[in-house]
């Protein structure tokens, strides 16, 4: 395995971290840390990642010739600080009342289904880089195996949910489900992803988890975290969320329904 530091610039900051990330893992790497500034020469991407040596040349070709980046230069890192770097993140401190996701107790049978350890360790890191966390869950899914698929990303995202609903919400009012997605759900996904509400249905444009080789519905993170800022104490006790279209199966855009 290789340690290397990429130093990248490009024209435009929107979607080039998703985008290069996804580069990174579609090439056999991990990306251990990212860091993103502006400078007189354009936006910069420093990029560390780790994976096979005999796969170095055809990642550096792949962000070579992606049309957002306008050059790059490539460094090795030393082990010990790449080693650091990727060690897992102390809890992230509270920001307006929250904390780094807490259990829920609705998710333990999903939880004995997956890599119990691993997701504890990725839960402080995402609550710090919260809301560009999709580079870590696709890392994620890349990684496990289908069977678990599901049940993982699905408890990620309620976790994730609660501790973001424990963060900006927490201090309004009971409200009913309708009023709920209105004002909870469609402004925390809108965080994220491109998000809309056509009546009781939200619509998502362009979730990150469609056509990534799986079958059927796919964005179970994004299902998982909507249960967590809708359900549970301080919502509605046994909401279900259900993806009833999903872009991975060809329709236009990903909905979510809610049912109590």
């Amino acid at each position: 395995m290789v340690d290397v530091e990429f130093r990248v610039v490009a024209d435009r900051r929107d979607g080039l971290l998703l985008a290069l990330g996804q580069t990174v893992i579609a090439a056999g790497f991990t990306l251990l840390r990212q860091r993103m500034v502006n400078s007189e020469e354009g936006v910069v991407l420093t990029m560390v990642v780790r994976g096979p040596e005999n796969g170095l040349l055809m990642l550096e070709e792949r962000l070579g010739t992606h049309h957002l980046v306008n050059s790059f230069e490539a460094s090795p890192v030393d082990a010990s600080v790449a080693n650091t770097v990727s060690a897992p993140a102390p809890a992230a401190p509270k920001a307006n009342g929250g904390s780094t996701p807490r259990p829920a107790s609705a998710s333990d049978d999903a939880a004995t289904a997956m890599d119990t350890r691993r997701v504890e360790s990725l839960l402080p890191q995402l609550a710090r880089d919260y809301p560009n966390i999709f580079i870590q869950l696709l890392a994620l899914e890349h990684d496990l195996p289908p069977s678990q698929r599901e049940a993982t990303l699905r408890y990620v995202g309620q976790r994730v949910g609660t501790w973001v609903y424990k963060r900006d919400y927490s201090l309004g009012g009971h409200l009913a489900l309708a009023d709920a997605v209105r004002h909870i759900a469609l402004p925390a996904m809108r965080q994220l992803v491109q998000a809309e509400l056509h009546e009781d249905t939200l619509r998502v444009k362009n979730s990150p988890f469609c056509h990534r080789g799986e079958h059927g519905a796919s964005c179970h993170f994004l299902r998982g975290m909507l249960g967590g800022l809708l359900g549970g104490p301080h919502g509605t006790e046994g909401v279900r969320v259900v993806e009833s279209h999903c872009r991975n199966t060809g329709a236009e855009t990903c909905c979510f329904e809610f049912h109590a």
